[in-house]
């Protein structure tokens, strides 16, 4: 009688996905909801309604809540809630501020572009392009931070690249506002990062000092809304 084949090999059977802490899940789907405006300022949050939302219990609400506060997002308020903070007219000051410290010095760090640098770049462009026909406002802020973010990272200082780091949620909340209230600002936005870009490339040092003034200021003129 024929020896019986041996058993195919068992296949391992995959571990199911670890969920991330319910705190996490929490402190994510507000800060995302936040950023993106669908929590706009003004809005008072309850830990009721939260924690529906996503499907846990208070607790961890509370926990995302206060990580949430400490960030400057929203305001707690005993036995209310918690109130999502408009962006005030100071906060952007300071940020454009800062922006403009940090990325003009950023820019002229990288001249002349290295190779890196410009076809990274040139990705973005398009992506951004790319998100603005599809019309996620969202999306086309990161990819607008992003932008910029690339040029202070290639500049090389780590100090400076963990400050403008901590610039990111105000950078894309204040993107999305702007885009609402500006809609043709994202076709002139884009045309300013390829004017950026183009004096990069060239190695136009002065040329993207100015470019980099010009578009990051643009910021406070909205605001007073006297842009033209």
């Amino acid at each position: 009688m024929p020896a019986a084949p041996p058993a195919a090999p068992r296949s391992p059977v995959a571990a199911p996905a670890k969920q991330p802490p319910a705190a996490e899940r929490v402190y994510a789907y507000i800060k995302r909801a936040v950023l993106d405006r669908r929590y706009e300022g003004g809005t008072l949050l309850t830990e009721g309604d939260l924690a529906d939302a996503v499907g846990v219990s208070r607790t961890p609400v509370r926990e995302a809540l206060l990580r949430l506060e400490v960030e400057g997002l929203i305001k707690l308020y005993p036995k209310k809630g918690a109130l999502v903070l408009a962006v005030s007219a100071q906060e952007i000051a300071d940020v454009v501020e800062t922006r403009l410290l940090v990325e003009e010095f950023a820019v002229r760090r990288v001249m002349p572009g290295s190779p890196a640098l410009i076809a990274r770049l040139e990705e973005l462009l398009e992506e951004q392009r790319q998100r603005a026909e599809e019309g996620d406002l969202a999306e086309v802020a990161v990819t607008d931070r992003c932008f910029h973010a690339e040029i202070v990272r290639h500049a090389g200082n780590q100090i400076l690249m963990r400050l403008y780091d901590q610039l990111r949620d105000r950078q894309l909340r204040m993107g999305v506002t702007i885009m609402e209230a500006h809609p043709d600002r994202i076709a002139k936005n884009i045309t300013e990062h390829a004017e950026l870009l183009d004096a990069i490339r060239a190695g136009d040092e002065e040329g993207a000092a100015q470019c980099v003034r010009r578009h990051v200021s643009r910021v406070r003129v909205l605001v007073r809304g006297d842009d033209r």
